[in-house]
């Protein structure tokens, strides 16, 4: 009896490593879709844009993927006439996704380890976000009350609420080491410069073996150990680059009392949005001695050309026209909007601010 107890156990075993490496996705999307929509499976590529992996029918309103992948990965399920997206990590195993069509960002996931770790995650910070909304709606009927001192007091809050959103992401990082979502978190980190470097290191030294053999941990490796040329403290790279007319143009050459670095593009939504800020706090501050570099990274001489006159962006301008080159490699940019603020030393005291805060620190640093 024990005999064939090890023996159907070994069986079992076997059976459940049939299929290394290989994966299903079963997704359950209820709300009426229509048969024959299509479901896209998508992952971001090393610019952080949405490339095709595979594409499913939805039959009955369910829908299957199915494949082979080595290591854990993030992706995303779009949906025909659908808003949003469905984030989950593609692993070997069966990975169970039901959603409804209207309110994608709910999806339910499970089934595999990351994904489990993932909507844990997921789920703690919508309820950071909920009570954030919370506060915004009754800070606005305190101010249609005039109510100042609800107001001081919603307003102390929500800036506690802040630190501890932000806590919330460092402290899942350090205490979850076998989860995808927190080399993610780290990488995200090192790309905005949130921490200094050392932290950062040492928070991915603490990752598992196999978080840290992923491709996410693979880049934060390669960009650890190439060292961070752009880091708060350090002195900015200087580099020449073709100006709109062709002119050749150093960063050195435009260097004010405060200089904002600022990598973007014509095709960049966020950046765009951004840019009537940045006009305003131009215009605020030039005369005080603050100077603006923008490096494009568009792919197209016409579109960096035509964003600069319809944004009205009045300050110097360089592209090499090559989308993320050598320029953008030297300052460790691999997303846009990234911005790179320096004192009349060139040593870059801040990355990444925008809106009031990008002010804020201007203003800060002419004073």
């Amino acid at each position: 009896m024990k005999r064939y107890f090890v023996f159907a156990l070994f069986t079992a075993l076997v059976a459940c490593n049939s299929n290394p490496g290989g994966y299903t996705v079963e997704g359950v999307v209820s709300g009426d879709l229509k048969d024959g929509s299509s479901v896209y499976l998508k992952k971001a590529n090393e610019q952080n844009q949405p490339v095709d992996v595979d594409t499913a029918t939805v039959t009955n309103g369910t829908f299957t993927f199915s494949g082979k992948i080595d290591k854990p990965e993030l992706h995303y399920l779009f949906i025909d006439e659908t808003m949003g997206n469905i984030p989950l990590v593609l692993e070997a195993g069966t990975i169970e996704v039901n959603t409804h069509k209207d309110s994608l960002a709910y999806a339910h996931i499970d089934g595999t380890l990351q994904n489990e770790l993932f909507s844990d995650f997921l789920e703690s910070s919508r309820a950071l976000s909920r009570r954030a909304l919370s506060m915004n709606e009754d800070m606005r009927d305190a101010s249609v009350r005039r109510d100042t001192v609800v107001m001081n007091s919603l307003r102390e809050e929500y800036f506690e609420l802040q630190e501890e959103a932000k806590d919330f992401e460092l402290n899942y990082a350090r205490e979850n080491p076998n989860a995808l979502i927190s080399a993610l978190i780290i990488d995200k980190i090192l790309t905005t410069g949130a921490l200094p470097v050392d932290e950062i290191k040492q928070m991915y030294e603490s990752l598992s073996p196999e978080i840290k053999d992923t491709s996410v941990g693979q880049k934060i490796k390669k960009n650890l150990e190439k060292g961070d040329n752009a880091s708060i403290g350090s002195k900015a790279p200087n580099f020449t680059a073709p100006t709109p007319s062709g002119e050749e143009l150093a960063l050195h050459d435009v260097m004010g009392k405060v200089t904002i670095l600022d990598f973007w593009a014509a095709w960049c939504k966020p950046c765009r949005a951004e840019n009537p800020n940045v006009v305003k706090i131009y215009n605020k501050y030039r005369d005080q001695g603050l100077s603006i570099l923008g490096v494009s990274l568009d792919r197209r001489a016409e579109d960096w050309k035509k964003a600069i006159e319809e944004d009205g962006l009045a300050w110097n301008h360089v592209s090499n026209v090559q989308y993320f080159d050598e320029i953008a490699q030297l300052y460790n940019v691999n997303a846009i909007p990234a911005t790179f603020i320096l004192d009349e030393n060139g040593i870059i005291v801040a990355k990444n601010l925008r809106g009031a805060a990008l002010e804020q620190k201007i203003q800060e640093l002419l004073q």
